[in-house]
């Protein structure tokens, strides 16, 4: 990102609080929320080698909101000129992408797979494999390695922690996971 770590984590806080209040919730700065938005603001704003981020943890702790409120940073820096170009974030739930195999066309698949920047919400709640004609596919892990290959920023979601997502997609994607992922985990208890 075009601006400071301090920068950084104070824009994503006010960008998390509005989301919060948004779903009409009360927004709880505690320490958990303060430690999980500076890790993301940590690795937005450093040199890492990573090309993307992962949040694991319980339900209702507050992943899909701080992904939510990254894209809505994102797209309020794109509209103000902060950044040069369209970065736009992607961000589709798993399960929709099964059903995308199921009901639509490659093309649309492709549109997925391709995205510059694409966020995967509940990782490991959807089906490994669809059936189609008696061909089995497996749309997720396709997804990650087609952007592990091509190093595309990718993030993800998930209630599962490291084991059961290892568990879940097998050794392979859990290496690559490490290559491609700063982990952010979550582990204060729901908001709900």
């Amino acid at each position: 990102m075009p601006c400071t770590n301090e920068q950084a984590y104070t824009m994503l806080l006010s960008a998390y609080k509005a989301e919060v209040l948004h779903r009409n919730r009360k927004f709880i700065c505690d320490d958990a929320t303060k430690a999980n938005v500076k890790a993301l603001s940590d690795f937005l704003t450093s040199d890492s080698h990573k090309f993307g981020f992962m949040m694991i943890g319980n339900c209702g702790n507050g992943k899909t909101t701080l992904l939510y409120a990254f894209q809505n940073l994102l797209n309020y820096m794109t509209r103000n000129d902060y950044v040069d170009k369209e970065y736009g974030l992607r961000i589709v739930d798993a399960k929709e992408i099964i059903s995308t195999v199921r009901d639509e066309t490659y093309k649309q698949i492709k549109a997925i797979r391709q995205a510059p920047m694409l966020a995967i919400e509940d990782l490991g709640r959807e089906s490994t494999e669809v059936l189609d004609y008696g061909n089995a596919y497996s749309p997720v892990i396709d997804i990650l390695e087609y952007r592990y290959n091509e190093q595309l920023f990718t993030a993800f979601t998930s209630n599962l922690d490291v084991d059961e997502l290892t568990n879940k997609y097998g050794k392979r994607i859990a290496d690559r996971f490490r290559e491609m992922f700063v982990k952010i985990v979550f582990k204060n208890t729901t908001y709900r």
